[in-house]
C-alpha cells in the first residue's frame, strides 16, 4: 500500500501546485492513516519530489513539474524488489534455480510491466483522473491541463476480470492472430 498511497499524494500534489497541502487534509480524504501518510511524505521529501514545510502553516507541494516525473520511475524508487520468486532473490536456494523457465518468463513480465509505467509521466495520469479534480479538499486545483477520461474505469474486481482466464484466454488468441 505504501507505493499507491504514495502515487495518490503525488497526484494530488500535481493538482494542487499553488498551495500546500496537509497530511491532515489527504488523511481524511483519503481515509488513510494519518501516522501511516507521515511515513509517505517524508519519503516523498527524501526522494526530492515534494517539499515539505514544518510548522502550523505547513504542508507539503510537489518540488518537480508533473511532466518530467515518470510513474515507472516512482515504482521503481519505491519498491524494494520485485522478487515474486525466491529465484529472483540474493538468497536463492530453489531447486529449479538455472534449469526452470519460470524465472526468466516473470522477469520479462516484471520488465513490461516497468516499461508500460515508464511510458506516463504524473501529469499523464493527473489529465486522465477527473476523480482528483473533485477530492474532498479546501485547496484549489490549480494545476490542470487537458482532462480525458481514465483509459479503464477501475472498480472492485475489475483487476480479477481482467486477470482470470477467459480475459487471458482471449488476449493470448488475440496476440496469436
Amino acid at each position: 500500500m505504501f507505493t499507491d498511497y504514495s502515487l495518490r499524494v503525488l497526484l494530488v500534489l500535481a493538482t494542487r501546485t499553488e498551495s500546500l497541502v496537509t497530511i491532515a487534509d489527504l488523511s481524511k480524504a483519503f481515509d488513510i492513516s494519518h501516522a501511516h501518510l507521515m511515513k509517505v511524505t517524508h519519503m516523498l521529501g527524501k526522494s526530492g519530489w515534494v517539499d515539505t514545510v514544518r510548522g502550523r502553516n505547513g504542508g507539503m507541494r510537489l518540488s518537480i513539474h508533473p511532466s518530467k516525473l515518470k510513474i515507472g520511475t516512482v515504482v521503481r524508487h519505491l519498491e524494494s524488489d520485485f522478487a515474486v520468486v525466491e529465484c529472483f532473490a540474493e538468497d536463492n536456494r530453489c531447486v529449479l534455480a538455472g534449469g526452470c523457465e519460470l524465472a526468466a518468463v516473470l522477469a520479462r513480465a516484471t520488465q513490461a510491466f516497468l516499461d508500460e509505467l515508464d511510458r506516463y509521466s504524473l501529469a499523464d495520469l493527473a489529465n486522465a483522473s477527473p476523480a482528483l479534480m473533485v477530492l474532498p479538499l479546501w485547496q484549489q486545483v490549480t494545476w490542470q491541463q487537458r482532462v480525458s477520461h481514465p483509459s479503464i474505469e477501475v472498480v472492485p474486481g475489475v483487476a480479477d476480470a481482467l486477470l482470470s482466464e477467459p480475459a487471458m484466454e482471449r488476449a493470448a488468441k488475440s496476440r496469436a492472430n
